[in-house]
C-alpha cells in the first residue's frame, strides 16, 4: 500500500513538471511574438551547442580553442538576449521553469540520490489524509499532554497514583514511538473506563508517527466493522479502506467493545489482528472494557491474541472530561 501512494506522489510530480514546462513554453511564446529578435538568438544558441557536442565527439585538431571560441560566442549571444529582456521590461527569469521546489526541481530527488524533504513532506501529507486524524492531531498530541490533569492522591487500591501510573504509560508509549521501526512485535493495549486519556494518549503516538512518514490508519471499533461489513455486501469503494487494515505501518482500534458482537464479527476481528502480527504490523486496541468483560465478550483466540501479544496499560483514576471543566 505504500509503495502505492509513493507511486501516486511521483506520478503527481510528474504532471507539475509536465505543467511547468507547458507554462514555459506559453511564456516562451509570448516572448517571441513580443521581441522576435530573442527567437534568432534562441536558435543561434542551439546551433553552437550542437558544435560544441561535435567538436567534442569527433575530435577536432585543437578542441579545446575550438571550444573556447565556440563557448565565447555562447556567451555573447546570452548577453545580447539578456539585453533585450531589459530592453524590453521583461525579468531575465521569466523564461527559467517556475518549480515548486528549486531543490529537487520537483522530481523529489536531490542530485545525491536522495529524497528531497519535499518529497518526505508529501509522504506525511499523504499519510495524514489516510489516517482519519489530520483535524484532532492538531490539539492531541504529546506537545499537549497534561500531566497535571492527574491526581497524585492514591486511588482507590491501586498501588500507584493516577498520576504515576499515566507517567509509566506515557514513557511506555513515547518507547513505543521511539522504538517502532524496530522487530519488537510490540503492540498496545490501554483499556479502563470512559474519560482517562486513552484516545488522546493514542492520537499521540498516531502523530509522533505520522510526522516520521509512516501509515497510520484510526478507526473506531464500530467503523472497523462497518467497513468490513460494507466490503461482504460487494461496496468495492471500500476495498482500500479494508487492505489499509492489514498493511498500515500502525492500526488504531479505537473503542473496542462498542461493536456488534457475532460469529461473524469476532471471526473479522480476529482476522485482522492476527494478520498484522503474522507480519510484523503494529497495533493499538484502546477499549472500556475489563480484562473479564474482553473474555467474556470475545472468543479465546482473540483474548489470547491481546493478552500475550500486547503490552497490557490499565488507565485509573477520576474522569478527566469532569476534571478538565
Amino acid at each position: 500500500m505504500k509503495k502505492a501512494f509513493i507511486n501516486e506522489i511521483l506520478r503527481n510530480y510528474e504532471k507539475k513538471r509536465d505543467y511547468t514546462k507547458t507554462k514555459r513554453l506559453q511564456r516562451l511564446q509570448e516572448v517571441y511574438s513580443r521581441v522576435p529578435e530573442i527567437k534568432k538568438i534562441d536558435r543561434e544558441v542551439q546551433k553552437l551547442g550542437i558544435s560544441i557536442s561535435k567538436s567534442l565527439i569527433h575530435g577536432e585538431t585543437h578542441p579545446e580553442k575550438m571550444i573556447d571560441t565556440l563557448k565565447s560566442q555562447l556567451l555573447k549571444l546570452k548577453q545580447d538576449k539578456a539585453m533585450l529582456l531589459t530592453e524590453n521590461n521583461i525579468p531575465l527569469q521569466y523564461l527559467d521553469e517556475e518549480y515548486d521546489c528549486s531543490q529537487c526541481k520537483d522530481t523529489g530527488f536531490l542530485n545525491t540520490g536522495k529524497k528531497c524533504n519535499c518529497f518526505k513532506q508529501e509522504i506525511i501529507n499523504y499519510s495524514y489524509k489516510m489516517s482519519n486524524l489530520s483535524t484532532v492531531l492538531q490539539k492531541e498530541n504529546f506537545n499537549h499532554f497534561n500531566m497535571a490533569l492527574f491526581s497524585e492522591a492514591s486511588f482507590e487500591e491501586q498501588a500507584q497514583s493516577p498520576r504515576e501510573n499515566m507517567l509509566h504509560i506515557l514513557n511506555v508509549s513515547e518507547g513505543f514511538v521511539f522504538n517502532f521501526d524496530k522487530d519488537n512485535e510490540e503492540n498496545l493495549l490501554f483499556y479502563g473506563s470512559t474519560g482517562l486519556g486513552k484516545t488522546f494518549l493514542a492520537n499521540c503516538v498516531a502523530k509522533s508517527l505520522l510526522d516520521k512518514g509512516h501509515i497510520v490508519i484510526y478507526q473506531t471499533a464500530f467503523k472497523l466493522l462497518e467497513i468490513i461489513s460494507d466490503l461482504r455486501f460487494q461496496n468495492k469503494q471500500e476495498k482500500n479502506k479494508y487492505d489499509l487494515l492489514f498493511e498500515a505501518d500502525l492500526l488504531i482500534i479505537d473503542d473496542l467493545g462498542t461493536e456488534m458482537t457475532n460469529t461473524f464479527t469476532n471471526s473479522e476481528l480476529f482476522n485482522i489482528i492476527n494478520s498484522r502480527l503474522l507480519s510484523n504490523k503494529k497495533t493499538l486496541i484502546s477499549t472500556n472494557l475489563s480484562p473479564k468483560e474482553l473474555m467474556d465478550r470475545y472468543d479465546d483466540r482473540i483474548f489470547s491474541r491481546l493478552f500475550s501479544k500486547f503490552t497490557v496499560l490499565k488507565f485509573y483514576g477520576n474522569d478527566l472530561r469532569w476534571e478538565s471543566q
